[in-house]
């Protein structure tokens, strides 16, 4: 069977539809309280890049289950309807089209970092492995 639609025309049209943030402004948003950064990417490029400091890890496969508080999988973070959540993966395609879909399942709080983390190494914005994550999550017990 023929692909109809390829994956850049959909990205394309969910870059129509959702809200992008530059790695700038989401950079000086780190520390505000009403602002959950989530980063779907795979875990192998978690281990191998790190992440933004701070964001919640949620992998692309399962985004729709964890937010949708009908789900058995619902994570309680998702249940805040006075945050904004800023998702991101490697490149921006995988982040829009999550977002296009946030927005599609009625969530209105959601946006994506244009250029994903490739953009954010790039510009030299901070990054927290996975090692250090755990070894703080440690410390505070």
């Amino acid at each position: 069977m023929p692909i109809t639609k390829g994956f850049q025309a959909l990205v394309d049209e969910a870059m129509e539809e959702v809200k992008s943030y530059s790695v700038e402004s989401v950079r000086a948003r780190l520390t505000d309280p009403g602002v959950q950064i989530v980063d779907i990417r795979d875990p192998r490029e978690l281990e191998r890049e790190g992440t933004v400091p701070g964001a919640f890890l949620a992998p692309r496969g399962m985004l729709e289950f964890w937010v949708d508080p009908a789900s058995p999988y619902f994570k309680p973070v998702f249940g805040d309807a006075g945050k904004e959540f800023i998702l991101f993966c490697g490149a921006g395609w995988r982040s829009a089209l999550a977002t296009k879909t946030l927005q599609d399942m009625g969530m209105t709080n959601v946006a994506h970092i244009d250029g994903g983390f490739a953009e954010w190494l790039k510009q030299g914005a901070p990054v927290e492995t996975l090692e250090a994550r755990r070894a703080s999550k440690a410390s505070k017990g």
